[in-house]
């Protein structure tokens, strides 16, 4: 079950929110200032964070920005005001949505639907093994949270292994992987020197992940140690 943090001080719309949210199937749990949220918010891990900007002990923005150091949870500020500026302002913050009081709650539960339904796929698209992870959807490999540089072709040979972990690929299915659409060929050579390239970007003395299955191919294991 999904939790959101609800931090709004006007205890009747907060319960309202709790009970249309509870409705849709999510755990809610309710603060009504800043000083309670920054107690509550590091207790488990949210989905959501449905944020007011006016708050009595401080500004939501402002906290906002605090939660957007220490999480990548999305967040939705709830205001009164309807300026362009304060809704920049909330964005610049790391807002995912901005929605100006009165709302129609209706459309506020589509949002929260259509921002989770996001958070869902970016997170399927992200596969995380051993001290890496890798966004296949926006074609980024991270090695102990620092970006690599890989070359198409290193992404291809990457691709493939990653979707087939502990099967053997042989040389011969990596090279029709290889083939670009205008039939560039590439040469068991140049297989070769890519996977070595491979290796030697994303391995190191403690991960191994690609083992050579000679006279064969090659094999994703994963985080085992050498």
């Amino acid at each position: 079950m999904k939790s959101i943090l609800i931090i709004e001080d006007d205890e009747i719309l907060n319960a309202g929110l709790c009970y249309n949210l509870n409705l849709e199937g999510y755990e809610t749990v309710p603060a009504y200032n800043i000083d309670s949220a920054k107690t509550i918010f590091p207790e488990q891990e949210w989905a959501l964070c449905i944020l007011d900007v006016n708050l009595p002990d401080g500004d939501g923005i402002d906290y906002g920005k605090v939660i957007r150091k220490q999480s990548r949870v999305p967040i939705i500020f709830l205001t009164a005001r309807d300026m362009d500026e304060d809704m920049i302002r909330g964005f610049s913050a790391g807002a995912d949505d901005y929605i100006t009081k009165p709302f129609n709650v209706k459309i506020l539960m589509q949002r929260v639907h259509a921002i989770l339904r996001r958070c869902q796929e970016a997170e399927e698209s992200i596969y995380r093994c051993g001290n890496l992870e890798i966004d296949f959807k926006n074609y980024i490999v991270k090695k102990n949270g620092k970006a690599l540089t890989l070359t198409p072709t290193e992404y291809k040979l990457l691709f493939q292994l990653c979707k087939n972990p502990g099967n053997v690929l042989t040389r011969q299915i990596l090279l029709e992987e290889l083939w670009d659409k205008n039939e560039n060929y590439v040469d068991e050579h140049t297989l070769t020197i890519n996977i070595s390239r491979l290796r030697a970007k994303i391995a190191d003395e403690k991960y191994v992940y690609i083992k050579t299955i000679y006279g064969l191919g090659y094999q994703w294991i994963g985080e085992k140690y050498e």
